[in-house]
C-alpha cells in the first residue's frame, strides 16, 4: 500500500512539473522569438501551439527510451480521445463553440486523417518502426509549413481576424531579458525531462501493484493528467468568448500527438501496438467522425452535443475498465 502511494504522489509532482515546466519553456520560447522579431502569428502556430503537447512528448519519448511502448501509444490515442470528447464536450457545455469552415474542410479531416494513418500502420506489422516515425515526422512538417504559409497569407491579405489574434498574441507575450528566457527554457526543459520520468516510474508502479496494464493507465490518469493544458487552455478561451481557439487548440494538438509525438517515439525505438490499441484508434476515428457530423450540421456545437460527447467519453471510460 505505501508503494502505491508513493507511485501515486510521484505521479502527481510529475504531472504538476510537466505543465509548470511547459509553460516555463513556451514562455521563454516565445519571448526569444519576440527578441528575434518573429511575426506573433507564427509563434502562436508553432512554440504555443506545441506546448500544450510537451507534456505528452515526455511521456511518450521517456516511455519509448524505457522499452514501455504501450504506455507510448496509449497516452496519446487516450489524450485525443479525451481531448476531442471532453474538452470540446465541456467547452460546449460552457457555451456554444462555432466552427470555422476551414476547419471542418481541412484540419479537422486532416485529424481523422491521421488517427487512420496510425491504424494502417500499426496494422501492417502491429508495430510503427523507425521508418514509419520518419513518415509520421515528415508528415508534421509538411502540416507546420503549410499552417505558417496559409497564416502569413492570410496576414498578407489584409485578413482583420488573423490581425486580431496577432494582436492579441502579441500582447500575452511577455518581454523578457534574454538571461531570463534562456533561464526559462532551461528551468522548463528540466521540469518536463523529469517529470516525464516521474509519470512513466509511478504510472508503471500503480499498474504492476494493482494488477492493471499500461494500456489502462495510460488511457485514464496518463492521458487526463497530461491533457489538463488542452482541458484549461480551451475552457478558458471559450469563457472569453474565443470559440475558434477552444477547437483549434484541440484539433491542433490531437494532430500534433499523432504525427510529431509517436512519430519520435517511433524514431526513437519501435513502437509496439497490441489488439486493444488497433480498437481504440477505431474509436477514436469514430467519435471524431461523429464531432465533424455535428460541427457540419450548423457550423457548431451546441450545449446538448456537448453533453452527448461527455456521456459517450463515460461510456467509454466503463468499457476500458471492464475489458
Amino acid at each position: 500500500m505505501q508503494e502505491i502511494l508513493f507511485a501515486i504522489f510521484f505521479l502527481a509532482i510529475g504531472f504538476v512539473l510537466l505543465i509548470k515546466g511547459a509553460d516555463f519553456f513556451v514562455d521563454g520560447s516565445s519571448a526569444v522569438a519576440k527578441l528575434l522579431r518573429v511575426p506573433p502569428i507564427i509563434i502562436g502556430l508553432t512554440v504555443v501551439a506545441m506546448g500544450t503537447s510537451l507534456p505528452e512528448l515526455a511521456v511518450s519519448v521517456t516511455a519509448a527510451m524505457s522499452g514501455n511502448n504501450a504506455l507510448a501509444v496509449s497516452n496519446v490515442v487516450g489524450s485525443n480521445i479525451f481531448n476531442l470528447m471532453v474538452v470540446c464536450g465541456m467547452c460546449a457545455v460552457f457555451t456554444p463553440l462555432a466552427i470555422q469552415r476551414d476547419s471542418l474542410t481541412k484540419e479537422f479531416p486532416f485529424s481523422i486523417f491521421c488517427g487512420v494513418l496510425l491504424l494502417a500502420l500499426g496494422y501492417a506489422g502491429m508495430v510503427v518502426g523507425f521508418l514509419d516515425g520518419v513518415v509520421l515526422l515528415a508528415l508534421f512538417a509538411v502540416y507546420m509549413i503549410v499552417m505558417v504559409r496559409t497564416a502569413l497569407k492570410a496576414r498578407a491579405g489584409g485578413n482583420t481576424s488573423v490581425a486580431a489574434e496577432e494582436a492579441a498574441m502579441a500582447q500575452d507575450i511577455r518581454p523578457l531579458p534574454l538571461w531570463e528566457c534562456i533561464l526559462f527554457i532551461a528551468g522548463g526543459l528540466v521540469a518536463i525531462k523529469f517529470g516525464g520520468d516521474f509519470v512513466v516510474d509511478g504510472a508503471t508502479t500503480v499498474a504492476a501493484a494493482l494488477g492493471l496494464s499500461q494500456n489502462l493507465i495510460g488511457l485514464t490518469i496518463v492521458a487526463v493528467g497530461t491533457s489538463l493544458p488542452e482541458l484549461v487552455t480551451s475552457i478558458v478561451a471559450a469563457r472569453k468568448k474565443e470559440l475558434d481557439m477552444a477547437l483549434g487548440n484541440v484539433i491542433g494538438s490531437n494532430i500534433f500527438n499523432i504525427l510529431l509525438i509517436l512519430g519520435l517515439a517511433a524514431v526513437i525505438s519501435p513502437v509496439t501496438f497490441i489488439f486493444e490499441n488497433m480498437i481504440d484508434i477505431v474509436l477514436l476515428t469514430a467519435m471524431s467522425l461523429l464531432v465533424w457530423i455535428f460541427g457540419w450540421t450548423r457550423q457548431r456545437l451546441c450545449r446538448t452535443e456537448g453533453m452527448v460527447m461527455l456521456a459517450i467519453y463515460a461510456v467509454y471510460l466503463v468499457y476500458i475498465c471492464i475489458r
